[in-house]
């Protein structure tokens, strides 16, 4: 399963590590993904979720706090 928030849509960036004496070497940023049963029309769904996205949901009343 690819590393990707169902709600938001959002990837893994490309970027660089970068050390003191400046040298660049290639890394990725990685999703704080979290599993989480969301449920809609008394239907319930398990979804990956950011934890920005978790954080959106808890304050628009979606999940329970």
């Amino acid at each position: 399963m690819s590393r990707v928030c169902q709600v938001t849509g959002r990837r893994p960036q490309r970027g660089y590590n970068v050390s003191h004496s400046n040298r660049h070497t290639k890394r990725w940023f990685a999703l704080n993904l979290q599993r989480k049963q969301l449920s809609l029309n008394r239907s319930k769904q398990k979804l990956r979720l950011t934890t920005r996205a978790l954080k959106t949901l808890y304050r628009k009343g979606y999940l329970p706090s």
